[in-house]
């Protein structure tokens, strides 16, 4: 049986699995883990856990959780990667190339660096590549990366005021479209449902499975149903309190959830509230 862990390289990022071996991880630890392009730090996001398909996948192993050295390096690391970000950006802007720095990551020994950079249209970067390695003396790896990948990196605010879903979220990159909007009944007014990376934002997806459930199970809008408080007329569909509003008569309406409501097996058969 095989101990396995994730870990991401960039907050919001993609969790790779790592064999942790005999280590006691908690979540939120740095760790040292092997990859492909060598030593690489990387950060825990799930306690360990038995995977007895794990050994058949040659997973990487965790080398050590991150010690003070490992520390000063990546502190190291983090300076020149602000050092090699200004070069390129004043290399970008010599040749005149109509593309933004995103990020820069280095290999933990430095001996690779990684641009990663936002572009409207393809951009040819190979005499960019050349001299970017021969002023830092490192190899040097260019990507072009998506808007919704700049917004993850960059980090900020939605318009909900909390931090954004795609830097809260590891490695949740699922395609976002517009059936999920019409499935909520929004606006469909891109400047409504669009995030700061100018595409759909994320939370249609997390909130889709809410909505549609509850269109299944909910009596439409107009339909008489039987309540706690007497028979009444749903005038009104709350799915994020799984409820509706009921017009009793004389007056008075009252609010009840689903499974307040006697509904009886046609009413329940023809159940898919209208939004």
């Amino acid at each position: 049986m095989t101990r396995v862990v994730n870990v991401v390289f960039q907050e919001g990022g993609k969790p790779y699995l790592f064999d942790a071996g005999e280590l006691e991880l908690q979540p939120g630890a740095d760790v040292i883990v092997e990859t492909a392009r060598g030593l690489t730090s990387g950060r825990v996001v799930s306690a360990p856990q038995d995977d007895a398909d794990a050994s058949a996948q040659a997973l990487k192993h965790v080398v050590r959780v991150a010690d003070e050295e490992d520390l000063r390096r990546l502190d190291e690391n983090r300076a020149f990667e602000r050092e090699a970000r200004q070069v390129a950006a004043d290399l970008i802007d010599a040749a005149g190339l109509a593309m933004k720095v995103v990020s820069v990551e280095s290999s933990f020994d430095q001996a690779k660096v990684l641009f990663s950079f936002s572009a409207e249209q393809r951009v040819d970067f190979r005499q960019l590549v050349s001299r970017l390695s021969e002023r830092l003396g490192r190899r040097v790896e260019l990507r072009q990366i998506s808007a919704r990948d700049e917004a993850r990196l960059i980090g900020g605010y939605g318009t909900c005021g909390r931090r954004l879903c795609c830097t809260l979220f590891a490695g949740d990159q699922d395609p976002v479209s517009i059936r999920m909007a019409k499935d909520q009944n929004l606006p469909l007014n891109p400047a409504k449902i669009s995030g700061v990376c100018g595409r759909l934002m994320c939370c249609l997806k997390y909130e889709r499975d809410t909505y549609t459930s509850f269109r299944r199970r909910a009596p439409k809008r107009g339909r008489m149903v039987t309540t706690p408080a007497g028979q009444g007329k749903v005038t009104e569909l709350l799915p994020t309190r799984d409820s509706v509003t009921v017009d009793l008569g004389e007056g008075r309406h009252a609010t009840f959830s689903l499974d307040e409501l006697d509904l009886s097996p046609d009413e329940a058969a023809e159940a898919g509230g209208d939004g």
